[in-house]
């Protein structure tokens, strides 16, 4: 049985700043306040910092680097906010002026004793081919529209193209590509993350096709945690319940 405490919180910011650190050749990476700021372009939702606050107290200093970081890019400054960080951050924060923006709940299962589940429709995509296939079908159902820019359609190039990642795609009854998802390992901790499914193609039980498959993938690796993260009350959260997951803690989207 895993415990909500410090050290599972590290565990899980830690790898989510190593996958953000190798998400793209291009990005640009700060080591801060025990945690990283991450800069993947101005509008890129992977801009931002993780893990700030959970190896104790941040000088001002550190967060007048942080801002900097982000603003000499043009970038808004936007603090994954966990809440087992240092409580002495929170009210720093608010003085500066920052407001929560959004929550994201952190999901965790343990894979001792789980049994291999059968996921016909999601398979890995490997080929340099369906790298592309792949990026527009994430951010499809990501967006939640079919026509995407480039910046968008990089974002998933980004991702599959990550050292350590696995990508997934998942297909629809009749062949068609309906959405995907993308697992990284670190230190025996499975990050799943990056899942979409396009709007015509949900209800069809794909979603947990492609949890199930990344965590059949996750135990052969030999991990014995596995996380995501999602926003609360959704959809994506109650399938992953269905899968064994369960909330360990709820992170604060700080913008300043």
């Amino acid at each position: 049985m895993f415990h909500a405490d410090l050290a599972l919180a590290r565990r899980i910011e830690l790898a989510e700043a190593a996958n953000a650190r190798g998400c793209t050749p291009g990005v640009v990476t700060l080591d801060i306040g025990g945690g990283l700021a991450v800069f993947a372009g101005p509008e890129s939702p992977l801009t931002l910092a993780v893990g700030i606050g959970l190896s104790g107290p941040i000088l001002m200093s550190e967060l007048d680097r942080l801002e900097h970081f982000f603003r000499s890019r043009g970038a808004p400054v936007n603090i994954d906010l966990c809440p087992l960080a240092d409580p002495g951050l929170l009210p720093v924060l608010a003085g500066r002026g920052y407001r929560i923006q959004d929550w994201n709940n952190v999901l965790v299962a343990e894979l001792a004793g789980r049994e291999p589940q059968n996921t016909p429709r999601a398979v890995p995509a490997i080929s340099p081919e369906s790298g592309a296939v792949w990026a527009r079908a994430v951010g499809e159902g990501f967006f939640e529209q079919s026509q995407l820019t480039d910046d968008e359609l990089n974002i998933g190039r980004a991702i599959f193209a990550m050292p350590g990642s696995h990508c997934y795609l998942a297909f629809s009854e009749s062949g068609d590509p309906a959405g995907g998802a993308a697992l990284a390992i670190h230190n025996g901790l499975a990050t799943l993350f990056a899942d979409g499914i396009m709007a015509r193609f949900r209800r069809q039980g794909l979603h947990r096709e492609l949890i199930a498959a990344r965590l059949n993938d996750a135990c052969t690796r030999g991990c014995d945690l596995a996380t995501a993260s999602v926003q609360p009350g959704s959809t994506s959260q109650r399938n992953y319940e269905r899968a064994g997951f369960r909330v360990a803690y709820t992170k604060a989207v700080m913008a300043g």
